[in-house]
């Protein structure tokens, strides 16, 4: 069985939506961001999507605030986390 490379993780475009309105990529390194990415996502729950009009269309305007506010909260936690211990 092979998964398509058209299923991933919905949270991933937020966290990447996140870490450019933040501007990340212009203060920390490369290897520095991809190792952010990957707490982060460690730490979110996953939600595994084909198309992205599947979330449009059935992701309500409250869930989506609440993934957005969850990602928000767990980047910050996180970039402390890897300040701390780089």
């Amino acid at each position: 069985m092979r998964i398509s490379d058209d299923i991933h993780n919905y949270y991933e475009k937020l966290v990447a939506q996140h870490f450019t309105d933040l501007n990340l990529e212009d203060n920390y390194s490369a290897d520095f961001i991809d190792d952010l990415v990957c707490v982060v996502l460690n730490q979110l729950p996953t939600r595994y999507i084909r198309h992205e009009v599947d979330m449009a269309f059935y992701l309500s305007a409250s869930e989506r605030f609440e993934m957005v506010n969850s990602v928000q909260i767990t980047v910050s936690k996180s970039l402390e986390f890897m300040k701390e211990h780089d």
